[in-house]
């Protein structure tokens, strides 16, 4: 691949629907599935919403947005036992360019994220996908994270699999 590949914050005035348009295209093999994600179908308003709910990253291709991720910390955050927690933050909204996956973009984009939580102080951080997803939930298992437990979301039709992952 030529070119850099540039992981900066979320900035006002960046594009939204063209933010959303690319989380519909990374989730779209999952939707194929039958799998639904918020970010399969969520529009402009919510993506904007969870984009300033935390702090979030862009990863940009010769000025093209080509993934994202958000962080949130531990105040913004709820649902679970594990999530309920004071020090765990949660990354989502993480999607990556379905052109550009397998060239370590997204992996680019989590170390970003997880090196945020740091930043702030957070002790751990979650993330969830769908239980079926396996080839997802093993690579990050491979990336470090840990099974922690259930949840059905009532913006999902499937039970995820909440991952978590200590940072100190």
């Amino acid at each position: 691949m030529e070119g850099e590949i540039i992981i900066r914050p979320f900035a006002k005035g960046d594009p939204i629907p063209e933010i959303t348009a690319l989380l519909h295209r990374s989730y779209a093999q999952l939707a194929r599935r039958g799998l639904r994600y918020l970010a399969t179908h969520q529009d402009d308003v919510v993506t904007v919403q969870r984009l300033t709910d935390g702090t979030s990253f862009l990863a940009l291709h010769e000025g093209r947005i080509i993934g994202t991720i958000s962080c949130y910390d531990s105040e913004h955050t709820s649902g679970s036992p594990f999530l309920d927690r004071d020090g765990v933050g949660l990354i989502g909204q993480f999607g990556v360019e379905p052109s550009m996956q397998r060239r370590g973009i997204g992996r680019q984009l989590l170390d970003r994220a997880e090196a945020h939580a740091r930043e702030i102080g957070l002790e751990e951080v979650a993330l969830d996908t769908a239980e079926s997803a396996r080839h997802l939930i093993d690579w990050y298992f491979r990336l470090g994270y840990r099974f922690v437990e259930f949840v059905s979301w009532d913006v999902t039709n499937y039970r995820s699999v909440v991952l978590g992952k200590k940072l100190r």
